[in-house]
């Protein structure tokens, strides 16, 4: 891959890149209570959960407070609503991630997780970044999916690890790190960024596999860089 620096846009002082509202096929809800997800969406993304006023979402929804309610009792219940979408879609990828031996799962892992951040990123940066704004029972589910997810990519390493395939010296630090730098992908792409989610989901998996260690023999297509 190319380095593309200077195409990349001038920093704004913005909490995020993406501008698009949109949430992922199967998850997408319709009518009045679609409606308010998604500019709520939009909201939290922008501002933050404690930015954005009951008032404001009802604004930008052009609808009462009071039809707001019937849908959602709470804003936190409409936070909720986008924290768990977001988790799940995010599970949905990694679940369907699969590799047979411990370097491809990896690799495979890794994509699943940038792609859900690169894909929906909006929805990615409120479920990670709202979400010690609600209450422990209602972070319970999000926090359940989470957990799971950090703890199949800590199995992968530690399958590396005894297959002698992956030379990392903390393991739970390894995690911490893979999982970070795709988390982060959600707040800095958008439009205006000269790479396409695939080609960022290629280049991070290879950054995971440098990170575990992994022997340039034995990572089969990947980037490799002048240096390597």
């Amino acid at each position: 891959m190319s380095d593309r620096s200077a195409d990349m846009p001038v920093v704004e002082r913005r909490r995020i890149a993406a501008e698009e509202v949109r949430l992922p096929p199967g998850f997408a809800v319709e009518g009045t209570a679609g409606r308010i997800l998604r500019e709520a969406l939009r909201l939290f993304a922008e501002r933050g959960f404690y930015g954005a006023s009951i008032r404001d979402l009802a604004d930008a929804c052009e609808i009462r407070s009071a039809t707001l309610y019937a849908h959602f009792p709470t804003k936190e219940h409409v936070l909720a609503e986008l924290v768990r979408l977001g988790h799940e879609n995010h599970h949905a990828h990694i679940k369907a991630a699969e590799g047979a031996e411990p370097v491809a799962k990896l690799r495979e892992l890794v994509r699943a997780h940038v792609l859900a951040h690169a894909d929906y990123p909006l929805l990615a940066v409120v479920a990670n970044n709202e979400l010690h704004c609600l209450s422990d029972e209602m972070a319970t589910p999000a926090l359940v999916l989470r957990a799971d997810g950090r703890q199949r990519l800590s199995d992968i390493l530690h399958e590396g690890i005894a297959a002698g395939v992956f030379d990392l010296p903390d393991p739970y630090l390894a995690v911490t790190a893979i999982s970070g730098m795709g988390m982060r992908v959600a707040n800095w792409y958008g439009p205006d960024v000269p790479y396409q989610p695939l080609e960022i989901a290629e280049t991070y998996a290879e950054f995971a596999l440098r990170i575990a260690g992994v022997h340039p023999d034995l990572r089969p297509g990947a980037l490799r860089s002048s240096t390597a």
